[in-house]
């Protein structure tokens, strides 16, 4: 009989997420079986917490965790890399023998994104929208990438700071600016990230309007339900190389199928499937 692996996402509004299918699919091309549940603490009744602890002990393989937990997560797992300590916030929880351990693969699939559409090209300046979990995965692949200057808007102005010690303390001679106001810090920056869930079905709307946009070079958007956003519809209008955060979301999930199963996967065949 073929094992069945159990699978999950934690995280509130993820009713139209695309992680089962693509985990459900990731499977069919190892032929094998997996149970990809959505797990809503609300809609549970249930804290993060509380949920958390039942998962970790109801026979599940391992959890992705997204919007708004990556945090909480984060200091609920053991983290054996630094750079993923660094960056305080999982998305990606493994139960196996001296679990629950925690891994971001938020980070290394925004390095792959980034680099299927622009290649080599340096970030330049960056506006980052957002200073949550998904926001401190990406800031850190920035600094990766080769980032020498970021701009960080939250409404949580301490959590925004918090993120630019983080990096300056992982790279000193980084510039960093915070602020609350996004139009104010876009001003001759190359490169516009969204790492707000604003843009999400059920969030509709926009983290920065169209008119701040003029000049910039790139911009990427998290979300990615929908793929096309209207951040990212408005800068591609002001002729900027967008990055869909359905590029993100399949280098993520990717490599989360690798850290839950240590089995391969035919990413073309996987894309392809995906769109069918």
């Amino acid at each position: 009989m073929t094992e069945t692996i159990r699978l999950g996402l934690v995280g509130d509004n993820i009713a139209k997420s695309l992680s089962p299918r693509l985990h459900v699919l990731a499977a069919a091309q190892n032929g094998c079986h997996v149970v990809y549940d959505r797990l809503m603490p609300a809609e549970h009744g249930k804290t993060f917490d509380v949920l958390f602890n039942e998962v970790s002990a109801g026979g599940y393989r391992g959890v992705n965790i997204t919007y708004p937990y990556k945090e909480d997560a984060a200091a609920r797992v053991k983290i054996d890399d630094p750079l993923v300590a660094a960056i305080g916030a999982v998305n990606t929880v493994l139960f196996d023998e001296g679990g629950p351990h925690g891994f971001n693969t938020d980070y290394s699939g925004f390095i792959a994104a980034y680099r299927r559409i622009r290649g080599d090209a340096l970030p330049g300046a960056v506006l980052m929208i957002g200073a949550g979990g998904v926001g401190k995965a990406i800031a850190f692949a920035l600094v990766a990438l080769g980032l020498r200057e970021i701009r960080i808007v939250d409404r949580d102005l301490p959590r925004a700071d918090g993120l630019a010690q983080a990096l300056k303390a992982a790279c000193p001679a980084l510039l960093t600016e915070t602020g609350a106001d996004a139009a104010v810090r876009a001003r001759g920056v190359a490169g516009m990230v969204n790492c707000t869930p604003v843009g999400m079905v059920g969030h509709e709307g926009t983290p920065l309007m169209r008119a701040a946009m003029v000049g910039a070079q790139w911009a990427f958007d998290a979300v990615y339900t929908p793929p096309e956003t209207q951040f990212l519809q408005d800068a591609a209008a002001e002729g900027l190389q967008v990055i869909s955060g359905y590029e993100l979301f399949v280098g993520q999930g990717v490599d989360a199928w690798r850290i839950f199963t240590g089995l391969p996967v035919d990413e073309a065949r996987l894309r392809e499937a995906m769109a069918g």
